[in-house]
């Protein structure tokens, strides 16, 4: 359960990185943060992955690139549905997603290899 919530806290502060690299990425405050993080979770448990079935057909004639346009999709559903996080349109929805995978994997990874 405290793994759970440090990766949560963890990507949390990922996004907010995001914000701060990104201008086109907007996040109210860390409690905005807190819930974009979560409704990106769910969102990457349930729905990613049928998403991901039903357009693996064009993923495979794409080489896989499409599974980047699909995660930047995702984000800009994310900052749809939250009010207080907000993303400027699917070209920065797109940089962002990618972004916020490489922070939050690096975090995760920094902070649980320190932890053992």
């Amino acid at each position: 359960m405290r793994l759970l919530l440090l990766l949560w806290i963890l990507n949390a502060v990922a996004l907010l990185v995001v914000t701060w690299l990104l201008p086109s990425v907007e996040l109210a405050g860390f409690g905005s943060a807190l819930a974009a993080a979560l409704v990106l979770g769910l969102i990457n448990t349930l729905v990613r992955p049928l998403l991901a079935l039903l357009t693996l057909p064009l993923t495979i004639l794409t080489l896989g690139m499409f599974y980047l346009v699909l995660n930047g999709l995702l984000f800009w559903l994310a900052s749809a549905l939250l009010p207080g996080f907000h993303v400027g349109g699917f070209f920065p929805a797109l940089f962002g997603a990618i972004l916020y995978g490489v922070i939050a994997w690096t975090l995760s990874a920094l902070v649980l290899d320190q932890k053992g």
